[in-house]
C-alpha cells in the first residue's frame, strides 16, 4: 500500500515538472511570436509601393541622417544654380534670386542687395549676357551643426562674341528648418560668404 502512494507521489513530481516544463515552453514561444509579430510590423512599415504604370513598386524609407550628405549637397547645388544662373531678362533674374533667398538667409540677401547697388544684373540686361554655374565639388562637414560647406564651382558669362569663365569659391552653414514648397529639403545656408571669383581666360 505504501509502496502504492510512493508511486502516486513520483508520478506526481513527474507531472509537475512536465506542467512547469510546459508553461516555460509555452511562455518563450509566445515571447518569441510577438517579438516577431512587431518585427515584421517595422518591416512592413518601412516599405512604400508607388504605382507607376499599373505596377506597384517596392520603396524603402530612411532616416533624414542615410541621406544627410546627398540631401545637403543638393540643396547647395541649388541655392548656387538659382543665384548664379541668370539671362538678361529682368523677370527671369528676379524669379532665380527670389527662389534663391528662400534657401539662404540674410547673408545671401546682402549678397544680392550689393551686386544690385553695384549694377551687375543691369550690367547682364544691357550686355545681353548670360550666366551659367556649374559646381564642381562641395566639401562637407556633417560632424558639426550647423553643418559647415565648401563649395567649387565654375561660372560662364556667355556673350555674343566671347565666353569669359570665372573661378568661384564659397562657405557657409547649413541648419535644419521646416520643408516647403519653396525649400523641399528643409536647409537654411546662413552666414553665406564668397572665397574667390576670379577671372579665366577667355574661350573664343
Amino acid at each position: 500500500m505504501f509502496t502504492q502512494f510512493k508511486n502516486i507521489d513520483t508520478a506526481f513530481k513527474h507531472i509537475k515538472r512536465f506542467s512547469i516544463f510546459l508553461i516555460l515552453a509555452c511562455v518563450l514561444l509566445s515571447g518569441f511570436a510577438i517579438y516577431k509579430s512587431f518585427d515584421l510590423v517595422k518591416t512592413m512599415q518601412s516599405k512604400v509601393y508607388i504605382l507607376a504604370n499599373g505596377k506597384a513598386i517596392e520603396a524603402f524609407s530612411t532616416t533624414r541622417k542615410d541621406n544627410l550628405p546627398v540631401e545637403l549637397r543638393d540643396h547647395i547645388k541649388t541655392f548656387h544654380h538659382y543665384f548664379f544662373t541668370l539671362d538678361p531678362d529682368d523677370k527671369v533674374i528676379q524669379n532665380h534670386i527670389a527662389y534663391a533667398l528662400n534657401m539662404a538667409d540674410e547673408s545671401a540677401k546682402k549678397a544680392n542687395d550689393n551686386l544690385k547697388e553695384q549694377g551687375y544684373y543691369n550690367n547682364i540686361i544691357s550686355a545681353n549676357i548670360s550666366q551659367e554655374i556649374e559646381v564642381d565639388s562641395v566639401s562637407l562637414d556633417i560632424n558639426q551643426y550647423p553643418f559647415y560647406f565648401r563649395c567649387y564651382a565654375t561660372q560662364r558669362l556667355i556673350r555674343s562674341s566671347s565666353t569669359a569663365l570665372r573661378k568661384l569659391v564659397t562657405q557657409g552653414f547649413i541648419r535644419n528648418v521646416s520643408r516647403s514648397d519653396n525649400n523641399p529639403h528643409g536647409f537654411l545656408i546662413q552666414r553665406w560668404e564668397t572665397l574667390e571669383n576670379s577671372d579665366e581666360p577667355l574661350k573664343p
